[in-house]
């Protein structure tokens, strides 16, 4: 599900208070082209300018091994990346910095790396790359380590043999394709930032990624940046969008779903364990923010989790 991808990615970059964006792909190739689109269109909708890689000479090459049996990565990764790391380097060097890039996948992620390197760039504090497919050899080989999106590869493995099953079968199979979402994000070296220059806030930030599921409030927040609560809220909503409230929210929302995915807490445990005491109105603005119910939510995780065991 690639817009689920660029959604995912899209996220883990304004919570660690981006504002710049970029996105580097193999254009001309099917996946990359839906990544970039499905990432643009999130970008352009916050009223922000997404930077995108082009290079005329990338796009022929592909366009021609499309029609091949040859696979792209494997001739992404002996020609588009060297060839081409000059006019990488002038690309990067010319964002505004610091940006958030976004590959189509792990070998460009690195490509992008190697040419932060040569162009003598800081990584992840002037640039953040976020790979996708979480290769763990090219990721963790990489320098720095690369963050990179998870995909649910055995769903993905499940759900098209369940398809060639029902088909050998004789059964009638829709056409309408099948999506399936990622697992979520690796998180490495070349995104663990909080891009913002306010250090102060920067500070408040991280107290509160830190400490949100304690109970905080955002008096406590402002506390251990050393601001009035006021100060506090106005350069939240100024730099990142949002208040320091929705932020604590906001992780104590995604730890609730880390937990639903995870254990058979009861709802009510998990509101205790997340500082939301009241099952009601965790019920209320979990579904208001995710577009369905914890209970709901459960039921996909585990009906996920159920087809990973099937498939080992």
């Amino acid at each position: 599900d690639n817009n689920a991808v660029a959604a995912i990615a899209f996220e883990h970059f304004r919570e660690r208070g981006f504002r710049h964006f970029a996105f580097s792909g193999f254009n001309g190739a099917d996946y990359s082209d839906a990544r970039r689109e499905a990432f643009v269109r999130l970008v352009e909708k916050q009223k922000i300018h997404c930077h995108i890689y082009h290079n005329a000479w990338e796009l022929g090459l592909v366009r021609r091994y499309k029609t091949t049996c040859y696979n792209l990565d494997t001739v992404s990764t002996g020609y588009l990346g060297e060839k081409n790391r000059e006019l990488t380097v002038q690309w990067l060097r010319q964002l505004p910095k610091p940006v958030g890039i976004l590959t189509c996948n792990d070998i460009r992620g690195q490509q992008m790396l190697d040419a932060c390197a040569v162009a003598g760039i800081t990584v992840p504090d002037d640039v953040a790359v976020l790979g996708v497919n979480n290769d763990e050899m090219l990721c963790d080989l990489a320098n720095p380590a690369m963050s990179s999106v998870v995909p649910n590869a055995k769903r993905i493995g499940y759900q098209a043999a369940a398809l060639l099953d029902q088909m050998m079968w004789g059964k009638k199979i829709s056409n309408e394709p099948v999506y399936v979402e990622p697992l979520g994000i690796q998180t490495r070296s070349s995104t663990d930032v909080l891009a913002i220059e306010d250090r102060q806030l920067a500070v408040a930030a991280r107290f509160i990624r830190e400490h949100a599921c304690k109970n905080i409030s955002v008096v406590d927040a402002a506390r251990a940046a050393a601001l009035g609560e006021r100060t506090l809220e106005r350069r939240f909503l100024k730099m990142l969008g949002h208040t320091p409230k929705e932020e604590i929210l906001r992780a104590r929302l995604n730890r609730a779903k880390q937990l639903l995915s995870e254990t058979d807490f009861s709802l009510a445990t998990i509101g205790e364990m997340i500082g939301l005491e009241h099952t009601e109105y965790l019920s209320r603005i979990f579904k208001k923010k995710f577009g369905i119910t914890p209970g709901q939510f459960r039921a996909r995780a585990q009906t996920a989790a159920a087809a990973d065991k099937l498939t080992e």
